[in-house]
Formats: structure tokens, sequence, C-alpha cells
């Protein structure tokens, strides 16, 4: 079993595994995200292991499918049984603008303490990157419909963020698939004339829209951090069981980019 260390983190069991010595992850997407499994993949160290489960919903409304994901979280997470993950997350950062933080952090301590190991949202996931970062400015891009962009700044604002610029983004059609027609020129197009203001960073908000080869560029010409929710989760899921840092693809989390170009 997982052992529970005094302040409260986890601590991995010897990894006598035959994948992923270097960390064993698990990975919930919305069942349509073409997009959330390669880049976490290509994010996380080179040694670990990923193993992915579909969130599903019969809802034809995006609204109600994003409910219906964080409801049935607990039933999501069972479906991986007994594997022995180092953490499991959550890449639907839409499902978390509707809940409370406070509560979504409670419930993700209550599926730690029953799995034995932690369960990392990537709204979470951000929210510690802009900590690590020590930023409180963001310009958002957004991918989603803009009832789901608005409910986005409203969940940033409250906690404690300053959304200085927004780019509401043209996803395409279909009101649940949009975001999933997103290519990298497609964005990097869009930001191209983007002013961000005061901000302090750059979020590519959303798991289904692709964003590494996007950051890798952006960072370089706007001299100032870019994170994709697809970077913070993998961040904050790889730095549970090595030491992570920056590098030249990102001021958060570097080390990815041979991965990328061969992707």
């Amino acid at each position: 079993m997982y052992m529970t260390k005094r302040d409260g983190s986890f601590a991995s069991p010897p990894r006598l595994r035959e994948y992923g010595r270097g960390g064993l992850f698990g990975l919930l997407t919305p069942q349509g995200n073409p997009t959330a499994e390669p880049e976490i993949r290509i994010l996380l160290p080179p040694a670990s292991a990923l193993l992915a489960a579909r969130l599903t919903s019969s809802s034809p409304l995006l609204r109600q499918r994003l409910s219906d994901y964080a409801e049935r979280l607990d039933e999501q997470i069972d479906r991986f049984e007994d594997i022995r993950f180092d953490a499991v997350g959550f890449a639907c950062t839409g499902a978390s603008y509707w809940i409370d933080p406070q509560d979504e952090q409670r419930h993700a301590d209550a599926i730690a303490a029953r799995k034995g190991y932690p369960m990392v949202t990537a709204a979470q996931a951000v929210k510690a990157a802009f900590e690590v970062l020590g930023v409180g400015t963001i310009a958002l891009v957004s991918p989603y419909p803009e009832w789901l962009t608005e409910a986005c700044c409203r969940h940033w604002e409250r906690q404690g963020m300053q959304v200085s610029a927004l780019l509401q983004l043209q996803a395409g059609h279909g009101e649940a698939h949009g975001i999933y027609g997103l290519t990298t020129q497609r964005v990097l197009d869009a930001i191209a004339s983007f002013d961000a203001g005061a901000a302090e960073v750059i979020l590519l908000t959303g798991t289904g829209m692709p964003s590494l080869r996007a950051i890798l560029r952006l960072e370089r010409e706007r001299a100032m951090p870019v994170l994709s929710s697809n970077l913070c989760l993998a961040w904050a899921l790889a730095r549970i069981t090595g030491e992570v840092g920056p590098g030249a693809e990102s001021r958060l989390y570097g080390g990815w980019a041979e991965r990328l170009a061969v992707s």
C-alpha cells in the first residue's frame, strides 16, 4: 500500500514494476478528447507509464456532460480497479469551473484517502503553477463556447487571479466538440495580434486544445510564461515522483521538446 507521510503527502511504494518504474500515472479524459492523452504522454518523464480511461456521458449537451464527469468521478476512477498508481489526473478543466474550489479539493482528498494515491485535477494543477510562478494577472486564450469562457473567467477570479486580457477563439462547428477541431496553426494565427496587456502569464485553457507546439513558439516570442491545462497537469503529476523544473521549452516545465519532435 501507499504510505502517508507526516506532512500528509504520499510516499510511493518501491517501484517493482515491469513498466512505469519512473512513475505510473492514470488519466481521466473526456470521451471525445483527442489531445490530452498524447500531450500528457509527451510531457511525462520517459521512464513513466500512462494508463487512460474515458469520462463518459450520454448527454448531447456540453454543460450536462461536464456536470456528469465531475459527479461521476468516483465511479470513473474505480474503473482502474486496484492499479497502484503514483497519481491520477482529471484532464477536464471545464468541469471544475462550476465547482467551488474548496469542494473540489475535499473531493480529491477523499478519493486520495480511499484509493491510496493523489488525484489531481487540471484546474488544481493550473492554480499550483500560478503559485509556483508567482503570478496573479493572466491573459486567457479560450477555445470554449462563450458561456463556458465566462464560467472560466469567474473561476479564476474566485481563485484570486485577475483576467486582464481575453481571447475568445472561434473553435469551429458544434458546441461540444469545436475545441477538438483546433490545430496549432489556427491557435497561433489567432494569438498573433492578441494584446496580453499587463498579464504576467498566458493561459491556453482546455485539455482538448493542442498546446505544446504553440507553447514552444509563444514562450520565445512573448518572453513570458505560457501555460496550458495539459502542461500544468503533466507537471503536477510528474513532480509527485521526482524533481521537475523549467527548461528551454517552458518556464514552468521543460525537457520534452525531443519527444514532441518525434510525435
